[in-house]
């Protein structure tokens, strides 16, 4: 989904908080379905004030690019951070927030910086580049220019629009309320003198999972009563439990998701014990009936990490028809999570605390839009 570009952007209609009548919940720091069923994009789109990104937009992206686009735009996940990048050419301004973590999360600011750079680790394993990217947590950079830019945002949110957007409660603590402003100023360029001092009117495209449209909802509406230009956004869908779509993930449930950290064995046992299958309940019924793919969880995930739109085509019509099985479904994706979690383990392994000081080190990228 793509932010729709609008002269003005509704922010206090509580979309982004809880009300008694709310179907759904979405919001930075929860997401719930009624009767846990399934989140309603479709709702989401028309509250937030968003559009879907259509074929249209992505067969431009090609053009533009010279090259297919990603798995994720062209199955409508949404983006990737490094295909952009290598893409366009263009910088990345990544936000670490331990600072919020710290907040929602109730941990101490040591441990919140301590994972904000294994989560730094895990992003520079990614593949980005060091001459493209500037990495930075709030603990450590906020200040100067950057807080100059909070406080023009703040005078601008009266205390009313902030409940209503975020669902504040009298019972939340007065770091919640003013975290806000901290999120939005990464969307202007001033807000980071030492990458592009005397190009503010420089616009920002933001790719976020949809949960985190109020904070952004709340700067485009801010944005040009303070001189700036506003964020454009590109919004993700929710990845699903391995439960099924009505099911969550859980730090809780380790058998909700696969990490990272999973290693082969740990993948094989998740995918086959609790990966929900659309399949029918006998191999007679499977060949008669075929699969529900609306459902099926390796379907899915199979959509976000099977490149080979060839391939994946081929899985849906034959399982769905009933003539490939269920576990030769898991099969393959076992076959593709494994390969990718080792892919990531071996590219972290060599991500050094020095590497991580570079990328983070306040510094001029001279050869950022080259």
């Amino acid at each position: 989904m793509a932010e729709e570009p609008k002269n003005g952007d509704a922010v206090g209609s509580g979309v982004g908080g809880r009300e008694a009548d709310e179907e759904q919940v979405v919001n930075p720091w929860e997401v719930t379905a009624k009767d846990g069923g399934k989140i309603d994009y479709d709702k989401l789109i028309e509250k937030f004030g968003c559009q879907r990104l259509e074929e249209p937009l992505v067969r431009r992206v090609e053009r533009l690019t010279g090259r297919p686009a990603h798995v994720f735009l062209r199955r409508g996940v949404f983006f990737a951070h490094r295909y952009l990048q290598d893409a366009f050419k263009v910088p990345l301004v990544i936000q670490l927030t331990d600072d919020e973590k710290c907040m929602w999360k109730n941990l101490t600011v040591e441990e919140s910086k301590r994972l904000a750079r294994e989560n730094a680790k895990d992003i520079i394993a990614c593949g980005f580049d060091i001459t493209r990217t500037f990495i930075f947590s709030d603990f450590n950079y906020v200040g100067s220019a950057f807080y100059e830019n909070m406080v023009k945002v703040a005078k601008c949110v009266t205390f009313n629009k902030v409940v209503g957007i975020f669902g504040f409660t009298n019972e939340d603590h007065i770091g919640k309320i003013s975290f806000p402003p901290v999120q939005a100023v990464p969307s202007f360029p001033s807000s980071f003198p030492h990458l592009f001092s005397g190009k503010d009117n420089l616009r920002c495209l933001i790719p976020c999972a949809i949960d985190q449209d109020p904070y952004f909802r709340m700067t485009r509406d801010v944005a040009p009563r303070i001189g700036y230009q506003k964020p454009a956004l590109i919004e993700s869908s929710f990845f699903p439990a391995l439960q099924g779509e009505t099911g969550k993930m859980s730090a809780s449930d380790p058998n909700s998701a696969i990490y990272v950290t999973d290693s082969s064995k740990d993948i094989k046992n998740k995918v086959n014990r609790y990966a929900f299958s659309g399949g029918q309940d006998s191999i007679e019924n499977h060949r008669k009936y075929g699969a529900n793919l609306e459902v099926d969880i390796p379907v899915k995930y199979l959509g976000f990490f099977l490149e080979d739109d060839v391939e994946l085509d081929h899985i849906r019509k034959e399982y769905g028809a009933g003539r490939m099985l269920t576990g030769e479904v898991k099969k393959r994706l076992i076959e593709v999570l494994s390969e990718l979690v080792e892919r990531h383990q071996r590219a972290r392994a060599a991500v050094t605390d020095e590497m991580v000081d570079a990328f983070m080190a306040v510094r001029p990228l001279p050869h950022m839009f080259s």
